[in-house]
């Protein structure tokens, strides 16, 4: 088990950000491979691959018939390409450390077709803070040029 407390926002440079999700794939045919030392070679090859992308892991767990991830990705990269990244190279990389896996999974393909994920948390609080503070940093910065006398989403007047 992989765990690191990271709840921080993160910056790029032009946006914050904090994209959690949890992640979880299966060995092809859903096989009991995940043990021993493939088990911990598994895990170095992920924080490995993860680290190339900018990726951070906040917690992982391998079990013997699946990979749980709680993780930060850069919004830049949607979590199809990441998953794809991953899972891919991942395959490659195990089979070229476990050369004996190839007679199970011929064509090369460690991990079973799609995976599970799901977005964690929504802070409503952060969000409007963020959009609140944003607002105040552009008027005094003059990044706004025009002042809106009507709120757009709402249709109030502002004086």
């Amino acid at each position: 088990m992989f765990k690191k407390t990271s709840n921080e926002i993160k910056h790029t440079a032009h946006s914050s950000y904090r994209c959690h999700y949890h992640i979880v794939f299966a060995p092809k045919y859903r096989r009991k491979e995940i043990y021993g030392q493939l088990k911990k070679d598994i895990g170095e090859i992920l924080r490995k691959l993860c680290e190339q992308k900018g990726a951070e892991i906040i917690e992982a767990e391998a079990c013997i018939d699946h990979i749980h991830m709680l993780i930060s990705i850069p919004p830049y990269i949607s979590i199809t390409q990441f998953m794809g990244f991953l899972k891919g190279k991942s395959s490659l990389m195990i089979f070229d450390r476990h050369a004996n896996l190839k007679y199970k999974y011929g064509s090369r393909n460690f991990w079973c077709r799609g995976y599970y994920v799901d977005t964690v948390g929504k802070n409503k609080k952060v969000i409007e803070e963020y959009i609140r503070k944003q607002l105040e940093e552009d008027y005094a910065k003059d990044q706004i040029s025009i002042k809106e006398y009507m709120d757009p989403f709402t249709g109030n007047k502002n004086k």
